[in-house]
């Protein structure tokens, strides 16, 4: 099914609320999977600006130990060594690995609670690094930045929060997820359910949802109200927001991607920052359903 017209010049108008946003640059696409390949059907902003990315690297980087999940050079449920006894990959990808928002120290047993880690993401991609025998970032600009021809994201320091992209490159990501080719569908559908349906949890900036659902490497927005993906979302949808006023999220249901990338710290205007995000997201979802 091709995408209806006229939502691309509507959506574009849309986006324009990012000039009402404080900050001192914005850029946004929505992207369509009605049909295939998956299109960029509307942008608004600096589409090439290079921005810091934050958490949404955390989505980039599970798709990288996906990649590898495939090629045999790691297991998802076999255990990880290096992390608290017990844990594996899934544990690790999904928040329920015991691990503390920054620090070495486990915080609570594995699989008892979602607690939203750096640590347990850059473990993670530690795990890969000794099983693979390459670095991290080489790993990750081979199994995704390359293939994807994501030629302006640059990965530095961080697993969970190391790399800049410009919105045409992450749209590039979006545009993969919706049509995978670098994973299976049925890997990709396994990152996407709900892992340990079960754990309550806090996202940061967000609040403690029960249960707070996630995926490898990916929120998931389930039944969470309120929340920074908005009411319009598809229980299914998934994405994630970062610290340096980012936001990407995926509805697999309307076949929707919206990317919004901004360079003012989320924590410098994150009640605004979620609000926006979240009146944005309804407005793209309800004009594409209106059609």
């Amino acid at each position: 099914m091709s995408f209806p017209t006229p939502p691309p010049r509507q959506l574009t108008e849309i986006l324009r609320d990012l000039d009402t946003w404080p900050v001192p640059h914005a850029a946004a696409t929505v992207i369509s999977g009605r049909q295939n390949p998956p299109q960029i059907a509307a942008s608004f902003g600096d589409i090439e600006h290079n921005f810091r990315l934050a958490s949404i690297t955390k989505m980039v980087t599970a798709y990288a130990i996906l990649v590898a999940v495939e090629e045999a050079v790691v297991d998802l449920d076999s255990p990880v060594d290096i992390a608290p006894s017990g844990a594996t990959l899934r544990h690790l990808l999904s928040h329920s690995a015991g691990y503390p928002f920054e620090g070495d120290t486990p915080v609570a047993d594995v699989g008892r609670s979602r607690i939203y880690s750096n640590t347990g993401i850059e473990v993670a991609a530690t795990w890969l690094e000794l099983n693979s025998g390459f670095a991290f970032g080489d790993y990750l600009h081979e199994a995704v930045l390359s293939p994807l021809e994501m030629t302006s994201s640059r990965f530095s320091g961080s697993a969970a929060h190391g790399l800049d992209a410009t919105v045409t490159d992450l749209a590039k990501f979006a545009m993969e997820i919706l049509s995978p080719r670098l994973i299976s569908p049925t890997t990709l559908a396994e990152a996407t359910r709900v892992q340990y349906p079960h754990l309550d949890g806090i996202v940061p900036g967000m609040g403690r949802y029960t249960p707070c659902p996630w995926g490898l490497g990916m929120e998931i927005a389930g039944a969470k109200t309120p929340h920074w993906m908005g009411r319009e979302r598809s229980p299914a949808t998934f994405g994630h927001f970062g610290g340096a006023g980012t936001m990407m999220w995926v509805d697999p249901e309307a076949r929707i991607s919206l990317i919004a990338l901004t360079d003012l710290g989320f924590d410098r205007w994150a009640a605004t920052a979620t609000r926006e995000w979240a009146q944005l997201s309804d407005k793209i979802l309800s004009a594409v359903r209106d059609q």
